[in-house]
């Protein structure tokens, strides 16, 4: 092992995912056979951007905790997150590039930078999402303004979602124990939709891009999904959004044609005789709906609308139901339902378990092997490792990451309309 790693920082950070624990354990257990000291940074960035070095110091098993062998006995298959995840945003107030040179906009990234040092850490291994890598790289870009001979705390990424919407990787861990749990809870709705003569529209996690709410249904045999890449046409809003304007760019869902296309499709399964269903809802689309729904709804330290409050599902089934009931005279049970909590700690699926392992020694590879610094691990293929800069994944300027989302001329795309029950055209 490189002999300039004596003792190494592991983070988490964001929504947990399955897996988690194969990352961290296979990373430390890596570090700890190459004769480093490993130390897990607990409940994400919290403790270090609240740092103060002319108070006191980190608390250990408070703020951080000293990874022993008998932690690591077992722990990649276990649920949860070992060392606990947090939703602090040490790189809030770097909005562009020339924020970076601001001392008050990068106090925050200060203090890490501080915490670090004075833990006596030599590397930092980041696991999280985009907001994550986007921190990350803030960080990574702080350091390269110290002054000339300063300590530099290197640090490597490991991308994570259950969302599987991130560049510069095919499939995030976590993603495959999530699309298995949620299909199974749909396949249990769908008994019981067949038993009551009942629909469900079920809302499955993925802020952005509907990979959950497609896989979910292919895997669920839902007899219908709409994500956030299939609001084109009919189903684009007149209303404004938060910006008062609709544009190509950014469209609008309208709720009422959504609405009727549900109900376009309970009528076209009746006249086969069917009458239940399943719909799957990617949570993405509640972010698009029209400034009157979002107007009062809370955001977090990364700007983000709080989706799980609005309950696109719930408000779907109800106008969906009322629109039925106006064209049919006939009311019709449709309830809406909220799935992804439930998987974000679930039991790993096994492939996860490989990915994650395989991520986490790519961290100790990059670090020591590699020896380098602003990277993020990635596989491709058989599992291959590979790096990629942050320099390729962040917007130069704004310092943004950007959201992979499915092409509507994707094979997978394909696969999940193809296998939804067929509607007469217009």
């Amino acid at each position: 092992m490189s002999n300039d790693i004596r003792r190494v920082a592991i983070l988490f950070s964001g929504g947990p995912a399955p897996a988690a624990n194969a990352v961290i354990g296979t990373a430390a257990s890596a570090f700890r056979r190459g004769g480093a000291e490993v130390i897990g940074i607990l409940h994400g960035y919290g403790a270090l951007q609240s740092y103060d070095r002319t108070s006191r110091p980190l608390v250990a098993e408070k703020e951080y905790h000293v990874i022993a062998d008998r932690d690591l006995w077992g722990l990649r298959n276990t649920r949860g997150v070992f060392v606990g995840t947090g939703r602090a945003n040490p790189g809030k107030d770097v909005r562009t590039r020339g924020d970076l040179d601001d001392p008050d906009k990068t106090r925050r990234l200060r203090r890490v930078y501080e915490a670090l040092v004075d833990l006596d850490v030599d590397a930092l291994v980041s696991i999280g999402g985009d907001d994550t890598l986007r921190t990350a790289n803030c960080f990574y870009e702080f350091q390269n303004r110290l002054p000339s001979g300063a300590r530099r705390v290197r640090i490597v990424h490991v991308p994570k979602t259950i969302d599987n919407d991130y560049r510069g990787i095919d499939f995030t861990f976590g993603f495959f124990t999530a699309v298995d749990v949620m299909a199974n809870e749909l396949l249990n709705l769908r008994a019981d939709a067949m038993s009551t003569s009942s629909y469900f529209i079920v809302e499955t996690m993925g802020r952005k891009a509907g990979w959950l709410a497609y896989g979910v249904a292919i895997a669920g045999e839902a007899h219908m999904v709409v994500g956030v890449e299939d609001i084109v046409g009919d189903l684009v809003s007149t209303e404004t959004g938060a910006d008062g304007k609709t544009t190509p760019s950014e469209p609008r869902l309208s709720i009422d044609r959504l609405a009727d296309r549900i109900v376009n499709l309970i009528l076209a399964r009746e006249s086969g005789g069917k009458d239940y269903g399943t719909v799957v809802l990617a949570e993405g689309l509640a972010e698009m709906l029209p400034e009157s729904y979002l107007r009062e709804v809370a955001r977090d330290d990364h700007g983000h609308v709080s989706l799980g409050r609005i309950d696109i599902g719930k408000l779907v089934a109800r106008v969906a139901a009322e629109r039925y009931e106006a064209r049919t005279g006939k009311p019709k049970k449709l309830t809406g339902v909220q799935l992804g909590y439930e998987a974000r700690c679930a039991p790993p699926h096994a492939f996860d378990v490989v990915l994650g392992s395989q991520l986490g020694l790519g961290a100790y590879y990059a670090l020591t092997d590699k020896g380098l610094d602003g990277h993020m691990v990635s596989v491709s293929g058989q599992l291959d490792l590979r790096y990629v800069r942050f320099g390729e994944l962040i917007h130069p300027e704004t310092l943004k990451t950007e959201v992979r989302f499915i092409s509507r001329t994707s094979d997978f795309h394909r696969l999940a309309t193809q296998l939804g029950t067929k509607l007469p055209a217009p």
